[in-house]
């Protein structure tokens, strides 16, 4: 299973402006908060959870919360992406992977789920 998600940089950067911490509690933990170093880095996670709702199939909302989708880097800096104890066993997850990339005014995320058998 595969999701993507592109977001513009700029729509990060009002929402951030306009609610600051606030908004980026709505769909970061405080740990995740640590590694958002501007609106870009912002825009990208966003992008990465969104990515990874649709690759489940369900998007953002009572089955899948931002919440329920975990980022954290890797020793070398890479982003890595992990779910909810109850979300990797309904969907069987065996593997998933996660690129983040910014270009210009925007920011695209790619998550590909790998899934056992029902």
């Amino acid at each position: 299973m595969v999701g993507v998600d592109l977001i513009k940089l700029d729509r990060m950067k009002r929402s951030i402006e306009r609610f600051g911490d606030k908004f980026l509690l709505r769909f970061l933990s405080p740990d995740e908060m640590l590694l958002v170093k501007n609106p870009k880095t912002a825009a990208g996670f966003w992008a990465a959870k969104e990515a990874c709702s649709k690759a489940l199939g369900t998007g953002i909302g009572r089955e899948c919360s931002f919440h329920d989708i975990v980022l954290f880097k890797s020793e070398k800096g890479a982003p890595q992406i992990s779910l909810a104890q109850e979300l990797l066993q309904k969907y069987k997850i065996l593997d998933i992977s996660l690129s983040i990339s910014h270009d210009g005014d925007y920011a695209i995320a790619v998550v590909a789920i790998e899934a056992g058998r029902p």
